[in-house]
């Protein structure tokens, strides 16, 4: 898996690469060099991935023969991951089939064009003699597949940064490009290129976002689920291979999605859809919500671990809390693989596709952003202090406590709703009551499972006494949270006030 950064040109046929050697940051140029690269390009029958500009091909020839599957990450940036060229010229790999099935969703994978590409190559070193930059000038002819194949032909230019390069060589050397005539590319990839009107506009994984007043509430209520939807599939091949932080990406999207349908149901209508896709949302982060707790609480006892001097680390403890600890991680991920793979997942894939095609918009949609949003950031505060009286109203500790449980899920949703509107300040207010209470909360949850990994641990003969070291500094972290909070609560509290008192200053 590696990044792919590089800028791409359309040229005209008789264009000329100019002299790249002493660009500045950079030594000689090498080459050219040629090469002769077939590629068989792969996508459902209705294009799902192109739609979606990914790309996933078998090529021969060149420096990289192989299996390449390219995700989209921003302008000019694409996840590559590579897997070793098959024998077969029809059938996918399935490591590879699998990281897309977020888009094609059951669709079969077929063979839907082909690039034969005649490529030079010349290298830009930089001063010390490393590559920095590699610039193809490709010859292509194109194949769309079908009935009655379509081939076009053309010519184009890649700047490709390699390695550690500083980004600015990169533009510089577009710079020289475009001196020489050569002007920015009005495709993504090659493959968009020869699609270009193949491609349906309104592919039914992909369907066209709707027309939304701009400025209007509607205008960003929807641009916010449509970015936490394109977050969700970014983390989807993420997830598959275990990658850093994925699953609670993945995770924070369903949240915040959620977060979202029911803050803003003034604005999109909470209909028997939306009400159906919230619990799909719940399942989904509940399906990702083991390994994500594994994960937390093995690297926190691992700091623990690190922490303590060696003569307080008795028994085979670190085995239990450990090695034990990522074995149920690991099966906890093979089950999150089995769950994206499953027909309910891309049910709701596709029922989120659809309300981002046509939400159900109420009159209040049509407004502008300002007020009816301001409105549910109050309200939705307005839940965390109701929350926080519920609880301490309660006389016993026991039911107090876990009512305030309540009051941490209500700031985190503060919190989302404040992000939606850009109110940065609101937002960090309900992060501290979130985490405050998270740090008390999380301290019981991990005093819990010492409690059972102690026991397991003495009835197999060993040494308990780490188990209660951990747990006293467990005790000491959640108290320490426990009487911070009221401090909290006031500060948090007035500090809200005093924000929604300026909003509604004409003078502020």
């Amino acid at each position: 898996m590696a990044l792919e950064i590089e800028d791409k040109f359309d040229v005209p046929v008789d264009f000329q690469v100019p002299e790249l050697s002493g660009v500045r940051g950079c030594g000689e140029a090498a080459g050219p060099k040629s090469h002769q690269l077939v590629a068989i390009y792969f996508d459902t029958a209705d294009l799902r991935l192109a739609a979606r500009g990914i790309t996933l091909r078998r090529r021969r020839g060149g420096a990289d023969p192989g299996w390449h599957l390219k995700l989209p990450k921003a302008k000019g940036v694409r996840q590559e991951i590579t897997h070793p060229l098959t024998r077969s010229t029809k059938i996918v790999p399935a490591a590879l089939a699998g990281l897309v099935q977020a888009y094609t969703r059951g669709a079969e994978l077929i063979p839907v064009a082909e690039l034969d590409t005649r490529r030079s190559v010349t290298v830009l070193h930089d001063v010390a003699g490393n590559a920095a930059v590699e610039v193809a000038d490709d010859r292509v002819k194109g194949t769309v597949f079908g009935e009655e194949p379509r081939i076009e032909r053309w010519r184009e230019v890649e700047a490709e940064l390699i390695g550690a390069t500083d980004l600015a060589v990169l533009r510089r050397v577009g710079k020289r490009l475009r001196k020489a005539g050569a002007a920015p590319a009005t495709s993504a990839s090659k493959l968009a290129r020869l699609l270009n009107g193949t491609a349906p506009k309104a592919a039914p994984k992909a369907a066209p976002r709707p027309v939304a007043v701009p400025g209007s509430a509607g205008e960003v209520v929807l641009d916010y689920l449509t970015a936490q939807v394109t977050a969700l599939l970014a983390q989807d091949p993420r997830v598959r291979q275990a990658g850093d932080d994925a699953v609670h990406q993945m995770r924070v999207a369903c949240r915040r999605l959620r977060s979202a349908l029911k803050a803003f149901k003034s604005i999109v209508a909470a209909n028997s859809e939306v009400a159906a896709i919230q619990g799909e949302l719940q399942w989904l982060g509940n399906e990702l919500g083991t390994a994500r707790d594994l994960e937390v609480i093995r690297a926190r006892f691992a700091r623990h671990f690190a922490a303590l001097p060696d003569a307080l680390v008795v028994g085979p403890i670190t085995d239990r809390l450990g090695d034990d600890l990522l074995v149920k991680e690991r099966a906890a991920y093979e089950q999150i693989r089995q769950t994206l793979s499953d027909q309910r997942y891309f049910d709701l894939l596709d029922a989120l596709d659809a309300l981002l095609a046509a939400p159900a918009f109420t009159k209040q949609a049509k407004r502008p952003a300002d007020a009816p949003l301001a409105a549910v950031a109050e309200r939705e505060w307005r839940r965390v202090t109701d929350a926080y009286d519920v609880a301490q109203a309660k006389p016993d500790e026991d039911e107090r406590e876990i009512a305030m449980h309540d009051v941490r899920k209500a700031a985190k949703r503060a919190r989302y709703t404040a992000e939606v509107l850009g109110m940065r300040e609101l937002a960090k207010i309900a992060e501290e009551v979130q985490e405050t209470l998270g740090t008390y909360q999380d301290g019981v949850v991990t005093q819990e499972l010492l409690a059972h990994e102690a026991e397991n641990a003495r009835l197999a003969g060993e040494d308990t006494f780490t188990y209660g070291v951990l747990t006293g500094l467990e005790r000491a972290t959640g108290e320490r949270a426990h009487v911070a909070f009221p401090d909290v609560w006031t500060r948090t509290t007035t500090a809200a006030r005093a924000f929604f008192d300026g909003r509604r200053d004409p003078a502020s």
